[in-house]
Parts: structure tokens; sequence; C-alpha cells
């Protein structure tokens, strides 16, 4: 079947990036089947042939504080749609966070984790989830790593959306990381591009979906007070958070790159910022 005539089916279809993939497939007037968290006991009970399933289900925020929550969104309901579901192949989305802030950020990596250390349980469940994919023995069941994903109405948990809500809320920003950390963003158009042609079309069992670029956190400070004329301070002795750089030669050898460029989308991204706060104070509905 060619991926223009494929079904997919999207598990977390009312979060940032399942509701991009939605819309994305169905503008491309693609079969696509949206299931939320709380649909998918009953696809889960139908049996009924899923496609192409792209695994969107996760858990951000502040996860520290669910540590049961977070075991079962990224290991137990990876295990029951791998063994209940009937697809063609099982995309699970992962985070390129597995990877520390040493070492090598590519996909053959030798990773490690610290069971012990209460921070480190998202990339331990992460992994687990990961391994569960790598062990089922159909060789279309893949893992996508991803970066920070920004995009308009990403999530205000994340690094960036806590940023841009807090600059249109008081004309300010604090980082609470230092100027020289950096991080890999990808924007979400490119991302749910990639993710389809994976599904259908990828050679390997885990790609990372990134730019291959950081961008340090003094670059962003520079560009929101160049935009907005926000002012920006660091918070004292703010820790270094540096991720690797992400190693993407596997993604563009089969898919081309995932091309992004985080300031030269930040505009975009507070004019909507800015367009959503006006809504919200007209109480209109969000677009």
């Amino acid at each position: 079947m060619s991926a223009s005539t494929a079904t997919f089916t999207i598990l977390g279809a009312d979060g940032f990036i399942g509701g991009a993939l939605v819309a994305w497939l169905e503008s491309e007037e693609r079969v696509v089947h949206a299931i939320t968290r709380a649909a998918l006991p009953a696809l889960l009970a139908s049996r009924r042939p899923a496609g192409h399933v792209i695994d969107c289900i996760g858990l951000g925020g502040d996860v520290q504080e669910r540590p049961l929550e977070l075991a079962e969104a990224h290991v137990g309901l990876v295990a029951r749609c791998l063994a209940q579901l009937r697809f063609e192949s099982f995309l699970l989305l992962s985070s390129t966070r597995v990877y520390g802030q040493d070492g090598a950020a590519h996909e053959d990596a030798v990773l490690s984790a610290t069971p012990a250390d209460p921070s480190g349980l998202y990339e331990v469940t992460k992994l687990a989830g990961e391994a569960l994919c790598l062990a089922d023995p159909c060789r279309t069941t893949r893992v996508a790593r991803l970066p920070d994903v920004y995009g308009i109405r990403m999530p205000a948990w994340t690094f960036l959306g806590r940023l841009l809500r807090e600059g249109r809320a008081n004309g300010s920003v604090v980082f609470r990381e230092s100027a020289v950390s950096s991080r890999d963003y990808v924007s979400v158009a490119a991302v749910v591009r990639l993710l389809t042609l994976i599904a259908t079309a990828g050679r390997s069992r885990i790609y990372n979906v990134a730019s291959g670029h950081n961008t340090s956190h003094a670059e962003i400070a520079e560009c929101l007070y160049t935009i907005a004329g926000w002012h920006t301070e660091f918070a004292p002795s703010a820790p270094v958070v540096r991720q690797p750089p992400i190693d993407t030669t596997r993604l563009e050898t089969e898919f081309g790159s995932a091309t992004s460029n985080l300031l030269g989308d930040l505009p975009g991204l507070l004019a909507s910022a800015w367009k959503g706060q006006d809504r919200d104070q007209q109480g209109l509905p969000a677009a």
C-alpha cells in the first residue's frame, strides 16, 4: 500500500504533536483515525485494523510528582498497544533527552540511566517503552526520538512555551538555565511530515527527528528583546544545560533534513501568542 492510500491511527490526537499530525494527514487527504487517550481502550477492544499507528501519548510538565502516571503513559500503554493492536507499522515518539548531556547523540549510542535518581524517571520510562518496541519481532515497529518541538499551540509547560507565556504576561522573561545552555529545536511542521514518512517507509528501527543544531539561550534572549522588547535575564547560579548535538545522518539519508530555524520562526510564534492572548481576553474560543 502506498503512503498516499495508507490508513493512519494517531494515538494522543488531542495533544500538541498528535493534533498537528491529524491536521497534516487530513490536509493531505489521508485516511486518519484520531484517538484520544480516553478512546484508546475502545480501540484496543475493537481489534479492528489500525494501519500505521503513531503513538503520541506521553506525559510532560512536572512529571516527578506523577511517577505511576509516567510509567503508564510511557510503558504500560505501549505494551498494551503492541499486544492488542492490529497494525501495519507502529511508531513510538520518544525523546532525545535519553542521551543526557554527554556522549554521542546518535541512534546506536550506548545509553545509561540511574533508576535511583527521581529526576531521571522520565528518561528511564522512555527507554523502557523504546525497549518494548525494539523487542517486538515486527520490523515496522519503530522509535522516533524528538528534541524540543515548537509551533503554534505548543504546551505552556515546554521550555519555549513557558518563556512565551511569561513574556506576554509580564513583558519580561527569567531564564532558569544559564545563557550558554543550548537545545535542539525542531518545528512541528517538519516533525509531522517526517513521522508519516518514517511510519510508511522507514528502513531502520530508531530515528533522531531533530534539526541537528543547537540554539543557545543567549540567542533566544537576544531575539525576544529585539522582536518584542522583553527584558530578559538569567537567574543567579542558573545551571548549564547543554544538549549534545543530535546526529541526524540517518534521517537525512533516508528522508532529508528536518529543516527548522527557531530564531527565524520566533516572530510568527510571538504573533500567534499575542493573538491567542487577545482572544482569551475577549472570551473567544481558540482558533
